[in-house]
């Protein structure tokens, strides 16, 4: 198929012209930038990203081509992509295709050629906004641009049955609640000798706790965690069968919110894989990938600790619950690509299940 000239027009009114990639059509999304050198297919595959056009600020994509075995999930689940430079003859020994065929067969319409730099600093400045990809800017709606809204994106992403993996022996059970998880968390437990179950976003606590798992993962996922009432209440409820909970992302908010905290949505995010965070029980720093909108707003209290913080923003990055044996992160730990800094914590993880009264 011919390229051919597109736009994406802001919520603000800002445009910017450059040549269709992918599918070609229009669409409107959440418009968020992420600052990652490398990992573009982890990107485009984490179901965290469902309803947003992701701009890319590293200038090249798609040089080392499409590599299924990199993939987070089976499919793609954001919106549009958007690029400054699309490279159409990808040179890697494990290249499958070519990144803009890919993202035509999975229906994902994209932009290349555009400012990226310009679009980012737009969103840094003003915050997160819509936009709308279309091929000219009296195409653009304002009303249905500023109407759009992220909506039941757990729905739209958790697995729809359960199922396991890793060996039937395994010395530890973990349940794995799938708000839209990234492949990695499963496979970080499993190389760690654990078998684990994954499970639906909407299972009750009582299904849960009736697999007698020796620990729960709640995993990432997308959109605004305040919307899932009904998940939230059933975490309140896991909560009292004292099974070590560990959280990331989505599931740090979830379980915060089920603990009677609040959530807020940040300006712009965190979305790279160099965001730097602090342990306030050693001091110690690491370098961790994110990719959230929301933020837990931290209040301190007898039944949790707040354990780590964004050193940019001073956001809370993570809680120790004492009425339960509960650990929540809001980085990923697991990160690929990114750096490795916290994969310690799936450790701590199985320590924590290892404590004789949580077995």
């Amino acid at each position: 198929m011919d390229a051919r000239a597109g736009c994406l027009v802001l919520e603000n009114g800002a445009v910017f012209q450059g040549m269709r990639i992918g599918a070609q059509k229009n669409i409107i999304a959440e418009a968020v930038f992420t600052t990652g050198m490398n990992g573009y297919l982890e990107t485009l595959t984490d179901p965290s990203y469902f309803g947003q056009a992701v701009v890319q600020t590293f200038p090249l994509i798609g040089n080392y081509g499409v590599i299924q075995a990199d993939f987070e999930a089976k499919q793609p689940f954001l919106s549009a992509y958007l690029v400054s430079e699309l490279c159409g003859e990808p040179s890697n020994f494990r290249c499958g295709g070519r990144l803009g065929d890919w993202l035509a067969a999975n229906g994902i319409p994209g932009l290349c050629g555009i400012d990226t730099r310009r679009l980012t600093r737009i969103l840094r400045e003003n915050g997160t906004m819509n936009a709308m990809l279309c091929d000219s800017p009296e195409q653009a709606d304002p009303d249905a641009l500023s109407a759009y809204r992220v909506a039941d994106a757990v729905a739209h992403t958790t697995c729809q049955s359960a199922y396991t993996l890793g060996d039937a022996d395994a010395e530890y059970h973990v349940a794995l609640l799938d708000l839209g998880a990234k492949a990695n968390i499963a496979r970080s437990l499993v190389k760690r000798g654990c078998r684990v179950t994954v499970l639906p976003a909407f299972t009750p606590a009582a299904e849960i706790a009736a697999l007698h798992p020796d620990g729960i993962m709640l995993s990432n996922g997308p959109g605004d965690p305040a919307e899932n009432t009904a998940i939230i209440a059933e975490l309140k409820a896991l909560t009292a069968y004292n099974i070590p909970i560990m959280a990331i992302c989505l599931g740090h908010q979830l379980l915060a919110l089920a603990n009677g905290m609040q959530t807020a949505k940040l300006k712009f995010g965190h979305r790279g894989v160099n965001q730097p965070v602090r342990d306030l029980t050693t001091g110690h720093l690491a370098m961790t990938s994110q990719n959230h909108g929301y933020q837990v707003l931290y209040t301190e209290t007898d039944a949790v600790l707040q354990r780590f913080v964004n050193v940019n923003d001073g956001t809370c990055e993570g809680l120790q619950y004492r009425d339960f044996p509960g650990l929540s992160v809001q980085f990923h730990p697991e990160a690929c690509a990114g750096p490795q800094d916290t994969e310690w914590l799936f450790d701590e993880f199985l320590q924590m299940m290892e404590v004789p009264s949580c077995r």
